[in-house]
């Protein structure tokens, strides 16, 4: 023992050595120039100190008071969450065999095909179409479309937004949900060049289409290698995750008893606490 605070506070030789060696050279330095020096200096302005501190915080009771308490149980539980990592090691250390894995099963994230921005306008008949078609390329601006595909359009799922498919594939299948766009119309934009209106009408079934092409995406391939750190991330991170509820879910069999969450319909709340919107109640409600 080298020193002693209180009546059972103790600071021993051990304690002193294994705090010294996780201390990096140069933190080591900043206590003094010799062996000596480092050594009474880290005993005196850290050990000293923080024994006399957590002295003082028992004798004010302060664990036991919310704020304090609070700041404690966050500390511990970031404490095991670091535990955690630790135990799994950095993501690096993911060999390449899970990366390979993981990007076969999800080859579809890091390729694409090439794909299509297009608006079109669902119209009934070709002669309808051709005059929405007119009307389009004498005003070839977005706000002109949009309001041509709200008064025109049948497809009553994408008139509100100009018509917009999203971006396609050659298959015809759009990044929105649920859509799946007519092969010809999907011909009809790969005839023209991006932000041209296709010249003519286009056959949609029983109906016929005004298609403006907007833009295109690229095809994409992005070999295993090139994400072999993102994966390693996404892998990392889905472990730490698996751990933490895996520890999470023995605890609560183990220590948590008498859990009664209806009783927290009984919980009243300040007026605009209901995650952070404002709320009350309604006017003549007993509070």
């Amino acid at each position: 023992m080298v020193a002693r605070v209180g009546a059972t506070r103790t600071i021993r030789v051990g304690e002193l050595e294994d705090r010294l060696a996780s201390l990096a050279p140069l933190q080591r330095a900043s206590f003094g120039s010799t062996r000596d020096a480092v050594r009474r200096g880290f005993l005196d302005e850290v050990l000293v100190r923080e024994t006399l501190l957590s002295l003082g915080a028992e004798q004010g009771d302060l664990a036991r008071k919310p704020p304090a308490n609070f700041r404690i149980e966050r500390a511990l539980s970031g404490a095991t969450l670091r535990a955690i990592r630790a135990r799994l090691g950095p993501a690096a250390a993911i060999p390449m065999e899970d990366v390979t894995a993981y990007y076969e099963q999800h080859r579809a994230r890091f390729e694409a095909p090439e794909r299509y921005q297009i608006w079109r306008i669902l119209c009934r008949t070709r002669e309808e179409a051709q005059s929405v078609l007119d009307a389009a390329r004498r005003d070839p601006t977005p706000a002109n479309f949009g309001a041509l595909a709200r008064e025109h359009s049948l497809d009553k799922a994408t008139n509100l937004r100009a018509g917009n498919l999203g971006f396609v594939d050659a298959d015809g299948v759009s990044k929105e949900p649920g859509l799946r766009v007519d092969p010809a119309v999907i011909r009809a934009a790969q005839s023209v060049r991006d932000a041209e209106i296709v010249p003519a009408p286009v056959p949609e079934g029983e109906w016929f289409s005004v298609v403006w092409r907007r833009a295109t995406l690229a095809a994409m391939h992005r070999s295993v290698s090139e994400v072999a750190a993102q994966i390693r991330d996404t892998l990392w991170k889905a472990r730490v995750k698996e751990e933490t509820d895996k520890l999470l879910a023995n605890l609560r069999a183990a220590h948590l008893r008498d859990f009664r969450p209806a009783l927290l319909d009984a919980v009243d709340l300040p007026e605009g606490d209901a995650g952070g919107g404002a709320f009350s109640a309604p006017s003549g409600t007993p509070r």
